[in-house]
């Protein structure tokens, strides 16, 4: 199929891809070749794009293996902490930016500040991105997917795995403390600041995986004066001793 230049458009119909590339985050190729297949009507273009499953995701491997190629490491096919903050510097993101654990999440990634080439490039094909270009694109994507409910508790979960070391069946608590501070301040939980000065004078301790998990379905379904926390819930030990610990600081007027 032959495709038009961009410049060689006229307004409306230059208008139209870009609001279809917006909406869709297509590249331009893709988001032109389903335009013009539905005569320019964006609805039906829309169609046409989410029918073609191939089309949504379009990426080019030999691109995907230079941009590999680049961060890896000299003499293994891994990408470790230094290919991570030139990746970082590339596509202009802080690498504690909590966007860089929604990318680790995309890539199924096993550990923190590491990617196997097969995490990197099945990760970056199941986002469609194959330059750098596009990856900076994609980044107010994948920051907006932390404002879907179910995604966040999934990068949540996610994140405990990711985090915790090798080997090790708990996540040691000053990580915990650094992850729980990043993902809620996304969530905005009032008491997180509270949780972890909680965690460091009582607990001192590694975080469980149960504990993780059951901290998020806290956050979710007590409010933070606590009116509605039930004791005789089944919330984990640690969560009703920071409840008894809440209210000795009279932090909340529960039981007052």
């Amino acid at each position: 199929m032959h495709l038009p230049t961009v410049h060689k458009l006229g307004r409306g119909h230059r208008d139209k891809l870009q609001q279809f590339i917006t909406i869709t985050g297509a590249s331009e190729k893709v988001a032109l070749q389903a335009l013009k297949a539905s005569d320019w009507h964006l609805e039906g273009a829309f169609d046409f794009f989410y029918s073609q499953p191939q089309l949504r995701n379009l990426t080019d491997s030999r691109h995907l293996e230079e941009l590999f190629n680049r961060y890896k490491d000299k003499y293994v096919d891994m990408i470790y902490a230094d290919g991570i903050t030139l990746l970082c510097n590339d596509i202009q993101v802080d690498p504690q930016d909590i966007v860089m654990l929604v990318l680790s999440w995309h890539m199924k990634a096993g550990t923190m500040c590491e990617f196997s080439k097969k995490e990197f490039i099945e990760g970056l094909q199941s986002l469609g991105i194959d330059s750098l270009e596009k990856f900076r694109e994609k980044i107010p994507y994948m920051r907006s997917e932390l404002k879907d409910e179910q995604k966040f508790r999934e990068i949540y979960n996610f994140a405990f795995g990711w985090a915790k070391e090798k080997g090790q069946k708990s996540l040691a608590l000053d990580t915990a403390i650094g992850m729980w501070q990043l993902l809620f301040a996304e969530k905005q939980w009032p008491l997180v600041d509270h949780w972890c000065q909680f965690l460091q004078a009582r607990h001192n301790k590694a975080i469980s995986k149960d504990t993780w998990s059951q901290l998020l379905e806290f956050a979710k379904t007590v409010s933070s004066n606590l009116t509605d926390y039930d004791a005789e819930g089944a919330w984990p030990y640690l969560i009703d001793e920071f409840v008894d610990y809440l209210n000795e600081n009279g932090v909340t007027q529960h039981g007052q």
